[in-house]
């Protein structure tokens, strides 16, 4: 669902590992990887608050229409923020774990500086 929604290659995955299933996501010449786990037999809950989100910049306006699109395609539901600046800024997914992502428009890194836009 990931690896097609945020258009990741799988890079490793793993079963019953001491309990633990897992997938390892991302681009191979990255020096970043996400890890997915899950417990067998344990139900994953939802994220602690509604505000736990994985947030990816997507700073081309085209890129992020279809990285939304890909997300929706993958499986994701789209649903409302309870940050409205996300709202604004971006769309929120809920997967089927109801965890969620934020596809954000504005690039956080731009430059070699972090640039916020609360306007």
């Amino acid at each position: 669902m990931y690896a097609r929604g945020l258009r990741l290659q799988v890079l490793a995955e793993f079963v019953d590992h001491d309990g633990f299933d897992g997938v390892i996501l991302g681009c191979a010449e990255d020096r970043f990887h996400l890890e997915f786990t899950s417990r067998r037999g344990h139900e994953v809950g939802r994220a602690p608050t509604e505000d736990h989100l994985l947030v990816f910049y997507i700073s081309d306006r085209t890129e992020w229409e279809a990285s939304c699109a890909r997300m929706m395609g993958a499986g994701f539901r789209g649903v409302v923020s309870c940050n409205p600046y996300w709202d604004v800024r971006g769309r929120t997914f809920e997967d089927r774990r109801r965890r969620l992502t934020q596809i954000a428009r504005d690039p956080a890194y731009v430059s070699g500086q972090f640039r916020f836009a609360f306007d």
